[in-house]
């Protein structure tokens, strides 16, 4: 994608604001990739992004996000977080059901479900804005991933990595992001990947995930700016015959080498 993109004169009037939940302890396997392919996404098309780290002891003001991020980390981090996190909960629950989007990854996404239990026995509270749980595996799942989805009316493929022990169970109230092609996914078991409700999602795609999926980007762009600006805001078209050729190739080889890596004890 050339930056020589000439912004719409609509979209130059945009802004956008996205908090970064726990910047400095979820953020492992390049997760911090996620927000920098949204700010140029966004900034191809003139779209200010203004981001603002939510820390600990940090209040969340429903209204002034319209995106989160939320990283992973491993156990230990996810301790410290998940005391924190429940005070933060009603005010994300609130943003989410106001139609602000939101992208959680591997331990983020953990400690949005109801619980999270740890191999050592100790159970993380989430906040039970996705309806799931989360139990430690005996096996850890290691290796690149390729999920089927359907967000917005068309077939579409994400491709990512997961390294992930933590087995993801879906409730009534959440759908699954989608359907693994290759890889594990929530549990290694139903063929699920992900979770959704509303314009929040989750997932275990480390890799960054939204980068090797810019129409996945785009999607939560294009939901941010809908729920600021109502639902006549837009996307301007961007040229990404580069990136699809990228995503096309790591679909080829993806699928050559298959299931390889899943299961790793």
């Amino acid at each position: 994608m050339a930056d020589g993109v000439v912004p719409s004169p609509e979209a130059a009037s945009y802004t956008l604001t996205l908090g970064h939940l726990y910047p400095e302890l979820m953020s492992t396997y390049g997760d911090r990739g996620n927000i920098l392919a949204l700010a140029r996404r966004a900034a191809w098309r003139g779209i200010a992004l203004q981001l603002e780290s939510i820390g600990l002891g940090m209040p969340v003001e429903p209204a002034r996000y319209d995106l989160f991020f939320f990283g992973g980390g491993q156990d230990r981090e996810q301790a410290v977080v998940a005391d924190d996190l429940q005070a933060k909960g009603p005010a994300l629950r609130e943003a989410v059901e106001s139609g602000a989007v939101l992208l959680a990854i591997c331990g983020g996404y953990q400690l949005l479900g109801h619980e999270f239990r740890t191999a050592g026995g100790t159970v993380l509270r989430g906040i039970g804005l996705l309806d799931l749980w989360t139990v430690a595996g005996e096996r850890r799942h290691i290796g690149n991933v390729i999920v089927r989805c359907e967000l917005d009316g068309t077939p579409r493929t994400l491709v990512g990595f997961e390294n992930h022990s933590g087995k993801t169970y879906l409730g009534a109230a959440a759908r699954p992001l989608g359907y693994v092609e290759v890889g594990a996914g929530n549990n290694g078991e139903d063929g699920t990947e992900g979770a959704v409700y509303r314009d929040a999602y989750g997932c275990y795609l480390h890799g960054s995930l939204l980068p090797k999926n810019p129409w996945f980007a785009d999607h939560l762009l294009r939901r941010a700016l809908q729920r600021r600006y109502g639902p006549a805001a837009s996307l301007t078209p961007l040229d990404d015959t580069l990136e699809e050729q990228a995503h096309q190739a790591v679909l080829a080889r993806v699928r050559a080498v298959g299931r390889a890596a899943v299961g790793v004890r």
